[in-house]
């Protein structure tokens, strides 16, 4: 404890001494007049870069130093600060001092000043170092995966001075995308999300100091069959003859065919195909006991649905004319 009390104490001699001996210091370069109509100033500059830090002076300045709060850098040409970084350079004959801080950090923000002595009195020129560190997205949720009807809450945090503003848009295959908010929305809520809400979510965090950081959240939406197209055939005997169903589901729906309440399965004259979400009952040659109703029906672990198609000659036409879509028992078909 006495060590550091000892340590504060020389420091603080050591800094009324810089003071003390600023007036004694050679200048170490030519000199014009202190510009006091920039006695304050802001410097506004991104991490990484490089800070230009000035002080203008004339021929009735006769001593100039540089410090960074309380800290001395340069005293003349003599370098005080330990910072590899930072180096003091001149421009021109009789112009301006420059201090260079290459690869700007956040810890160099604040105030710096510039202290001259004149042949009258000492004055000084004041300078504030801003820092500003772009946008970065450091914690994005996980892809999702949940049932329609449910809740989501999706998570994008970002850092960046000044703080950065976060966008959410739900991207569709074009490219073109929905936003649903605007502003400091570190969160996004979706009450009860449906079908249509599903996809690619993008987050996009922005403060105009560089480009904005983006990251992305995959959601998908499950949810049970349903069925869009059906096609029924009119087909005459000895010929190909094909019935369609489509569906959509998320997970992809599983197809069976029946006749009436018996499962349909492929033999040498009939095959059941499976396209993705399409599935096909082919016929490959048509007899008159083929001719009837046929029922489609689509599941998986959300739910089920069934509708029903014909495969039918001309002179049947008029009886087999209706296409049914409704809900189905499947135990009926077990």
């Amino acid at each position: 404890m006495t060590m550091q009390v000892g340590r504060k104490s020389c420091w603080k001699q050591l800094q009324a001494s810089f003071f003390r001996l600023l007036c004694l210091l050679p200048t170490g370069f030519p000199v014009r007049s202190v510009d006091m109509q920039r006695t304050t100033d802001n410097i506004t500059i991104r991490q990484g870069d490089t800070a230009i830090i000035r002080c203008y002076v004339d021929d009735k300045v006769s001593r100039v130093a540089w410090l960074n709060r309380s800290n001395i850098i340069f005293a003349g040409q003599d370098k005080w600060s330990l910072d590899p970084r930072v180096d003091l350079v001149t421009k021109g004959q009789l112009d301006s001092i420059f201090v260079a801080f290459v690869q700007v950090d956040v810890y160099d923000e604040g105030s710096y000043t510039c202290s001259i002595q004149t042949k009258q009195k000492p004055k000084t020129s004041h300078v504030y170092l801003i820092v500003q560190v772009p946008a970065s997205i450091y914690k994005v949720s996980e892809d999702v995966i949940v049932n329609e009807g449910s809740n989501v809450t999706l998570s994008c945090l970002a850092s960046g001075r000044p703080d950065p503003i976060i966008t959410w848009r739900l991207l569709n295959p074009s490219g073109i995308g929905y936003r649903f908010s605007a502003g400091w929305e570190e969160f996004l809520d979706i009450i009860g999300i449906m079908r249509n809400q599903a996809g690619r979510y993008e987050c996009k965090a922005s403060n105009d100091v560089a480009t904005p950081d983006v990251k992305y959240v995959n959601v998908v939406v499950n949810y049970p069959p349903t069925i869009q197209k059906i096609q029924s055939s009119e087909t005459p005997v000895g010929r190909v003859g094909m019935l369609q169903c489509d569906a959509n589901a998320v997970p992809k729906p599983e197809f069976e065919w029946y006749r009436d309440e018996k499962r349909m399965t492929n033999t040498q004259s009939i095959n059941i195909q499976m396209l993705g979400t399409t599935t096909i009952l082919v016929f490959s040659n048509v007899s008159e006991e083929d001719y009837g109703n046929y029922t489609c029906v689509a599941t998986n672990r959300l739910g089920i649905q069934n509708a029903s198609v014909f495969l039918y000659s001309e002179s049947r036409l008029a009886v087999l004319s209706g296409v049914l879509l409704q809900p189905v028992d499947k135990a009926l078909f077990k």
